[in-house]
């Protein structure tokens, strides 16, 4: 199997469907994954066309964690290409692998259902919105490996859940159902069909003015960490290029005349 066919990736009317495509693994995390989840990742990231990006597993379980046996195969060189910093980007491979997903400009959804753990969470942490299936096992496990979590989990986990939250599920590993998840706030929402509740919100979201959903995005992805008064000028300075835009416009009119509106991607 090539490097391309780990991921499959399709588009349409706007919404960007990515599957990792290692089921006979769970999804587990090769080399060749990483390439291809962030390759995958950064060409969305550039695609105007995209509105909504959904993130699903094929087979069992949306993604089983880093492939332990297949790194070790690799020897030190993998573990180089994986922890080494590029001037020209945020992060290692390791961490691009869920980072990047922050990075694409239209909101990403993850499905997760079956095994979520490790590297697997990681990815989903990254997603805007999470719809997890009620028995799916969600873990921070590598403590379990003698590890810390370091795929930008410090950035994402945080914004979810208590500190406190966060370190109990580091220090013990321990895993979370669905409906756990919900509680302590991992999963935005849950289903018993992950994957048709995130085409359903996707196809909301495709249904908005791109431009401000790619600025609402933007808003919450900066905002938390800013100050006050930072906050609030970031408003306004996402607000005043889609005051009396085209979308804008559009998306008044289409509302007052009862029809469905038709609006222009970014370029």
């Amino acid at each position: 199997m090539s490097t391309q066919d780990r991921v499959t990736c399709t588009i349409e009317a706007g919404v960007a469907e990515v599957h990792l495509n290692r089921p006979d693994k769970h999804n587990g995390l090769n080399p060749a994954m990483f390439d291809a989840i962030v390759d995958t990742g950064e060409q969305l990231r550039a695609d105007p066309s995209v509105r909504a990006v959904i993130l699903a597993g094929e087979g069992p379980s949306f993604c089983a964690g880093l492939d332990f046996l297949a790194f070790m195969a690799g020897g030190e060189a993998v573990q180089t290409k994986l922890l080494n910093w590029r001037d020209d980007r945020i992060g290692n491979l390791a961490q691009r692998l869920a980072w990047v997903w922050t990075e694409v400009p239209a909101p990403v959804i993850a499905a997760v259902h079956g095994a979520c753990v490790g590297g697997g969470l990681q990815l989903a942490l990254a997603a805007d919105i999470r719809v997890v299936h009620p028995d799916a096992k969600l873990a921070v496990r590598e403590i379990v490996y003698g590890m810390i979590p370091d795929m930008s989990i410090s950035q994402t986990l945080s914004r979810l859940v208590r500190l406190d939250v966060a370190k109990e599920l580091t220090f013990t590993g321990r895993d979370v159902d669905g409906r756990e998840a919900a509680q302590l706030g991992l999963a935005t929402r849950l289903s018993e069909d992950p994957l048709a509740a995130a085409r359903a919100i996707a196809e909301q979201i495709a249904a908005r003015s791109p431009h401000a959903v790619r600025a609402a995005k933007q808003l919450w992805n900066r905002a938390p960490q800013l100050g006050t008064e930072a906050a609030l000028r970031l408003e306004t300075e996402l607000q005043m290029p889609l005051l009396g835009s085209r979308n804008q416009l559009e998306a008044v009119q289409a509302r007052f005349m009862k029809r469905a509106p038709k609006f222009e991607d970014p370029t």
